[in-house]
């Protein structure tokens, strides 16, 4: 090319490498996420061949955390984090001492100076915030209790992190390190009034800053925000709306950043959670998916990049020590606080496992700390290294945790009540807990098989799958639900339905709903490539089942007949017939009820004209009202035959005013007050004319003529 193009080589390398070695990673039944770290190793200056921009990739992973951090928000209101912040602020405090302990002690072990230790175990001790979330998010618990639990805590540690980047600098000048450049802005234009503040000083201006940034969100952020969405929403475009809504993720976020000190993500988090209380939340969610997704990938190729497959040859054990560290020391660590507040097995277990891994505030501290001098370069590899492995193990960890569930409920006893925190989200003091609902505590139960035989499995509980459980419960049907929504299993739980916990695209989901016994397997989810792992997984098990999916196009019909499945509903073909099938319905309906309105409308005026006054039944008084009446046709185009003509009239126009006392008429039957207006003989027996013959009034059908005699 005839210039430079970091920034485009940078992500396409990123995203086409991101893509190979996803694919390959899903095609090896492991976390695509692996492919996209080696990816990043294989682009990174650490290995030979082409070399992205690390710099460029860092800036662009931010934006994939800020899309991701703002679509959490989205789903996650002020009243969800206050309602988790009595389990969230101790619990992160805690876990935060812990881990810094831990590191602390290898780094003293290594001969580093107690300054460098410190730093290391903050490092260590922070999560990162995309690998959390992207756990959480393919296991469908980023709304549950457990996931508000998690995004709680992790917003904590992002509070704690923001005082730490502040302190770390302010504590090294003290101690005589040269680090003017690296103070906050907002500390520094203070000190231009105040002078210098001190340890202490620095401290009250970053916890001010902090309770500013917050108090602006919910004061004036709480106005705009869903303002200028709203207003946006009401021009019709839907390319404004998408570029307002990552307008106001990226911008507050970098407001954020520059104006009050804080992160980026979590300036992002508070600007969706401000927005999560318009209606139009799931929308601007929507909208911002795909870059989300997107952006995220090269977040784990630039952690990719970063990381030096040399240190596991030069500094084996090390590496090792730090791995364990964030994966068995913090985890053991979050289990016991999560159980020290009373929390179910389960809880305690998903917390574990989402914290066992570092990220993003990890580089950071690092960088920080290699720049002042105080973190050896071999303390930012050995960060690396555990980053790289640690997110590496997570979905092993996630694994490894729920089939060592069943053991630690027998030995801590699965029966651990939960406190209000989880059913009416109020904070778990120190009374003792209320009883947890019934539908809570079968959540924590471990799932047994089923054992129907015969029956239906229902998979998805959304808004189709709710539809069809309601239509099978009315039937008596033997059917279950398969479904991995904490809410949603709740909700199925609620109606009485059995209900099978988990992702219908695992074998062991659909032994446990007995799929191979089942008579019929109905796949209820949106999403087609779900729904074709379920399909070929209830296939492989059952051969003979009748199979029902859903899908939205002729593409995914295919694909999905093409796994085995028997019918594919396609949801837009059948709204279309439904659609033409109430055309077609109502037009005879409406013209049926019209022709009944025009009746009414010429008796009911002259019925309730006199009620009082009783006439004798003269039939010639109804030809005369109904002459009366004016009737008006409308300008229609050319008269039709009488057998088009509705045999019950067209509606009248009566002039307001006329009265014909004539209430007897409405206590006739209908024969009787039409017998004597058409007399014997008027009427003929057949009609003037017949399908297909053409009209004309002069003519009489054969059937009626006169029989013609035959001359001699």
């Amino acid at each position: 090319m005839p210039h430079s193009t970091p920034l485009i080589s940078t992500i396409v390398a990123g995203l086409v490498l991101a893509f190979i070695f996803g694919a390959i990673a899903n095609r090896f039944r492991m976390p695509p996420l692996v492919g996209y770290l080696i990816a990043g190793v294989l682009v990174g200056p650490h290995t030979p061949g082409f070399v992205a921009d690390g710099d460029l990739a860092l800036e662009l992973s931010e934006i994939g955390v800020i899309l991701l951090m703002f679509g959490v928000g989205l789903h996650f209101s002020l009243k969800d984090l206050l309602s988790v912040r009595a389990l969230a602020i101790p619990g992160a405090l805690v876990q935060i001492g812990g881990a810094t302990v831990l590191g602390l002690g290898l780094a003293l072990v290594l001969g580093w100076s107690i300054g460098a230790g410190l730093i290391f175990g903050l490092a260590l001790s922070v999560a990162s915030t995309v690998v959390l979330l992207k756990a959480l998010q393919d296991r469908h618990m980023v709304e549950s209790e457990k996931g508000k639990i998690a995004v709680g805590w992790l917003i904590v540690e992002d509070m704690a992190m923001v005082l730490a980047l502040v302190l770390i600098p302010a504590i090294a000048s003290i101690n005589g390190v040269e680090a003017a450049t690296l103070h906050d802005p907002f500390v520094d234009f203070v000190e231009r009034f105040t002078g210098p503040l001190g340890l202490f000083g620095i401290v009250g201006v970053t916890v001010v800053k902090l309770a500013a940034f917050v108090g602006f969100m919910l004061v004036v952020g709480r106005r705009v925000i869903p303002f200028v969405l709203h207003y946006t929403a009401h021009t019709g475009s839907r390319e404004l709306f998408r570029l307002a809504v990552l307008a106001i993720a990226l911008g507050v976020a970098a407001g954020a950043a520059y104006l009050f000190g804080v992160s980026l993500a979590l300036g992002a988090f508070f600007a969706g959670m401000i927005l999560s209380e318009s209606e139009l939340s799931h929308r601007a969610a929507q909208e911002s998916l795909p870059l989300r997704d997107a952006f995220a990938v090269l977040f784990f190729v630039s952690v990719g990049m970063l990381f030096d497959p040399g240190v596991l040859l030069r500094d084996p054990m090390p590496v090792i020590a730090t791995v364990l560290i964030i994966v068995v020391g913090k985890s053991i660590i979050s289990f016991l606080i999560v159980l020290a507040f009373r929390q179910p097995i389960s809880t305690a277990l998903t917390i574990s496992a989402s914290l066992a891994q570092i990220g993003e505030f990890s580089f950071i501290l690092a960088a920080l700390g290699v720049g002042l001098g105080i973190l050896p370069p071999e303390g930012r590899d050995l960060i690396l290294a555990g980053a790289i492995i640690s997110i590496i193990l997570n979905p092993l960890i996630f694994m490894a945790l729920d089939a060592l569930r069943p053991r630690l409920e027998q030995k801590f006893g699965k029966d651990t009540p939960e406190p209000a925190l989880a059913a009416g989200r109020t904070e778990p003091g120190f009374a003792p807990a209320m009883p947890v609902p019934a539908e809570l505590a079968a959540e924590d139960e471990p799932e047994h098989a089923t054992v129907k035989t015969g029956h239906i499995v229902l998979v998805g509980y959304g808004r189709v799958g709710t539809v069809v459980a309601e239509a099978l419960s009315e039937r008596q049907a033997s059917f279950l639900v398969v479904e991995d929504a904490e809410a949603r299993v709740n909700s199925a739980r609620a109606k009485g339905f059995e209900v099978i916990v988990g992702n219908a695209a695992g074998s062991r989901v659909l032994n446990l709903a007995n799929v191979d016994m089942a008579a019929t397997v109905i796949v209820a989810i949106p999403n087609a490539f779900e729904a074709g792992q379920a399909v070929e997984q209830a296939r492989k098990s059952n051969p003979q089942a009748l199979i029902v999916v859903r899908a939205h196009s002729d593409e995914e019909e295919e694909h999905l007949k093409t796994l085995g499945a028997n019918v594919v509903i396609l949801g837009e073909r059948e709204i279309a017939l439904g659609m033409v099938d109430v055309v077609n319905r109502d037009s005879s309906a409406i013209a049926e009820i019209t022709a009944a309105d025009a009746v009414a409308s010429a008796l009911g005026p002259l019925a309730a004209a006199a009620p009082e006054r009783r006439l004798t039944p003269d039939p010639n008084l109804l030809a005369e009202a109904i002459e009366a009446a004016h009737i008006q046709h409308l300008d229609s185009g050319p008269a039709e035959p009488p057998y088009l003509v509705s045999s019950l009239g067209e509606e009248p126009d009566p002039e307001p005013g006329e009265e014909q006392a004539i209430s007897e008429l409405v206590e006739m039957t209908s024969e009787q007050r039409l017998a004597p207006l058409v007399p014997a003989g008027a009427r003929p027996a057949l009609p003037a004319t017949r399908a297909g013959d053409p009209f004309n009034p002069e003519v009489l059908p054969p059937e009626v003529l006169p029989p013609v005699e035959e001359k001699a």
